[in-house]
Order: structure tokens, then C-alpha cells, then sequence
């Protein structure tokens, strides 16, 4: 295992697409719900201990060999709004490409024929920590910060909030990712025994609305 190759694929500039979303932050934002560090630290705890422990629970199970197409269809079932949906399944095909560029493998090569489309987002990061050779604790912590630090990012261009205070939010949060990414190891491996429905299925409804009200928008500066 290299460590270091965890680095890369949760790096920022990794280029899997994630800077094109906001993980919800526009439609928050825009709705009065995020206007400072405070609500957003909310925002990203809540975001964290639902969409980001059912991803990084996606991520690990993939990591630890679980049938992607079924850990697929279980992402859709979790993934209530049609527009995030589409969102998952655009930043897994990016991703896609760029994890096939950079660790060759036979296993994405197949999820990509399976999904020519895109696989949900979670899925196809899980099956690119394990072609860069890392575990199932490494695909979790990957998911479940990118479910803060994308919103945290988004927040500075959408509210010029200090940098300082966007980063002093995730470094709060930091106990928590912890927390997460523990629990969705231990999901992922209750999934290898006892199959799909093992995986959690924490629910953000505001997520959900807000997404398809920013889908609605004629200009928006985020995808997602």
C-alpha cells in the first residue's frame, strides 16, 4: 500500500470534476441557510452524517470487493432526487477517467463498459482506491471529507468567505470525519457477510429539495 497514492486521489486538484459542485451549498446558500462560518459548519456536519457516511460506506465496500453493479443500484436507491443522481453518475465518469489514466485496471475498466454513462460517484472512488492499492479506510476518509470539503471550497467562491474560515470549519469537523469514516468501515464490512442492505441510509431531505430546486435554475455557478 502507498499511502502517498491516498494523497492523490483526495487531492483538490485530482482532476475527478468534483470543483464543478457544490454539494449543495448553492441552493443553501441561496436559501438563507448558509451565510457565515457558523451555518456553514452546520451545514457541512449534517451533510457529513448522512450523504457523506452512506458514501464513504459505498466507497469502502467497493474497496473490499463487493459487486460494484450492486453497491450501484443500492446508491441509487439512497439517492432519492433524480438531480443528484445525475450528479453522482457525471462525477463518477469523471473520475472514471481520470482514475483510469492514472492506476490501469482491469476492474474499472469493466465498471466502465457496465456504466458507459458513469457508475455513482462512491462506487467507481472506492473501486480507484483499490486499483492505487489502498484500503477500505482510506476509500472512507477520501468520501467522507470530499463530503465536507467540497461545500467548504464552494462556500468561499459563493460568499467570498475567508479561506481561513472555510478551512478552520473542516479542521472543527475533523473529529467527526473520523467518527464517520470508522462507522462506514464497519458498514462495508457488514455488507460483505450480510449483502447490500447492510449499508446505511441516512437521509438529508433539504439536500434532496434543494437539488432539484438548483436544477430548476436558469443560471447557476456550480452544477450541483
Amino acid at each position: 500500500m502507498s499511502r502517498a497514492a491516498l494523497l492523490v486521489l483526495a487531492d483538490g486538484r485530482f482532476p475527478a470534476g468534483g470543483h464543478a459542485h457544490s454539494g449543495g451549498a448553492e441552493a443553501a446558500v441561496k436559501a438563507g441557510r448558509i451565510t457565515g462560518a457558523a451555518s456553514l459548519e452546520s451545514f457541512c456536519r449534517g451533510r457529513l452524517h448522512t450523504t457523506g457516511l452512506v458514501s464513504a460506506s459505498l466507497a469502502a465496500a467497493a474497496v473490499l470487493g463487493v459487486d460494484p453493479v450492486e453497491l450501484d443500484a443500492a446508491a441509487d436507491a439512497r439517492t432519492p432526487s433524480p438531480a443528484l443522481r445525475v450528479a453522482a453518475r457525471k462525477l463518477g465518469r469523471q473520475l472514471m477517467r481520470a482514475a483510469r489514466a492514472t492506476w490501469p485496471s482491469a476492474e474499472l475498466d469493466g465498471l466502465a463498459r457496465e456504466f458507459p454513462k458513469g457508475a455513482h460517484q462512491p462506487v467507481v472512488l472506492g473501486l480507484a482506491a483499490r486499483a492505487a492499492g489502498l484500503g477500505a479506510e482510506d476509500a472512507a476518509y477520501c468520501a467522507a471529507y470530499e463530503s465536507v470539503s467540497g461545500p467548504a471550497s464552494a462556500t468561499v467562491r459563493l460568499l467570498s468567505l475567508d479561506p481561513f474560515d472555510a478551512t478552520g470549519v473542516l479542521a472543527r469537523l475533523a473529529p467527526e470525519v473520523d467518527r464517520v469514516a470508522d462507522r462506514a468501515v464497519e458498514a462495508a464490512r457488514a455488507v460483505v457477510d450480510d449483502g447490500v442492505d447492510a449499508l446505511p441510509a441516512a437521509s438529508a431531505p433539504l439536500l434532496e429539495i434543494g437539488a432539484e430546486v438548483h436544477a430548476a435554475w436558469a443560471v447557476r455557478l456550480f452544477a450541483s
